[in-house]
């Protein structure tokens, strides 16, 4: 399946604080400038060495934080040199600054940082955690991102990607593994980032929660199945692609070679399910989830059968009769 992935090479402040003032606890300190200035890195920087005067390898593009480290040793500066520091540094074209533990910057320095139109937030967090939780923020804003036509749901804590061709079915399979207890993530369209190493699917804004079902409509998932239903993310282990019975004979019948599915460039277990008349495709995927849950735990239930005719197969010095 051809893959569009979309990339981002930097958010602005604006779109920042916007998006994760809630979560990282940020409010602004001062004046509202400097909004349009863009972070361009995923990470966070703690400026003690350009503080220091030393600039070499000073990572201007990100997000930089100040906490009890920064703030004393400006403090202990006398007034003139804690001035042309802080203003060495804002001459860099940073994008905006963070001041950790509920600390606030002098009037001194908050004037120099307005002078250069650089947006001055605060947060009550202690530093560390800003800077994992702003971190981990960033990383998912900046994530490659694909779009997938199918559906998502959590199974029993695997997250199973259900894709085939139009009116295969997906939607009503989906439906089906909701009644077996599982949670609807995304319908007909399918965000998944590639964050920390793992595929983190997820729904656009405007339809999460909902479906739509040929014949039925549009359907309000939360309200047919309980809040528990819907979630907004999961991670991907397992896709799933629903074949047409004609292609039976092509789908594999015993499970002891895995086959892998290609997302960003991960690999993603990858089983096809035949779907036709009279069949319970929603059974079936369930089945897989479960499998899939099972080999993660160290258990290949294949492979076990394959070891027993192997064994049988040797002790008896033929094939079973």
């Amino acid at each position: 399946m051809a893959q569009r992935v979309k990339t981002v090479a930097s958010i602005t402040v604006e779109k920042f604080f916007e998006a994760y003032s809630s979560s990282l606890k940020l409010v602004m300190m001062g004046e509202r400038v400097g909004f349009d200035r863009v972070i361009s890195e995923p990470a966070v920087n703690r400026p003690g060495l350009a503080l220091a005067g030393f600039f070499s390898y000073f990572a201007k593009r990100r997000v930089q934080v100040l906490g009890n480290l920064e703030m004393a040793y400006l403090r202990k500066l006398p007034e003139e040199m804690r001035i042309d520091r802080f203003r060495r540094m804002c001459e860099r074209d940073i994008p905006c600054i963070v001041v950790s533990r509920g600390a606030a910057l002098g009037p001194e320095l908050m004037l120099v940082a307005k002078e250069h139109s650089i947006p001055v937030f605060g947060t009550s967090q202690i530093t560390m955690k800003f800077l994992n939780a702003a971190t981990i923020s960033l990383e998912h804003e900046f994530a490659p991102t694909v779009t997938i036509h199918g559906c998502m749901v959590d199974m029993r804590g695997i997250g199973v990607l259900i894709v085939g061709k139009s009116g295969s079915g997906k939607s009503e399979t989906a439906i089906g593994l909701l009644e077996r207890g599982g949670s609807l993530v995304a319908d007909d369209m399918v965000r998944i980032k590639h964050v920390g190493g793992e595929l983190i699917a997820t729904a656009p804004d405007l339809s999460r929660g909902y479906m739509e079902i040929r014949g039925i409509g549009i359907i309000n998932v939360a309200n047919l199945y309980g809040l528990a239903s819907i979630r907004p993310d999961k991670r991907l282990d397992l896709v799933v692609t629903l074949k047409p019975q004609a292609d039976l004979n092509e789908v594999d019948r015993v499970g002891l070679e895995s086959k892998t599915y290609e997302l960003l460039g991960q690999q993603v277990v990858h089983v096809e399910v035949p779907v036709g008349p009279g069949r319970d495709t929603a059974r079936m995927v369930a089945i897989a989830a479960l499998d899939q849950q099972l080999r993660r735990l160290g258990y290949n239930m294949a492979d076990e059968f394959n070891q027993k005719l192997l064994h049988h197969m040797s002790v008896n010095k033929g094939p079973i009769p």
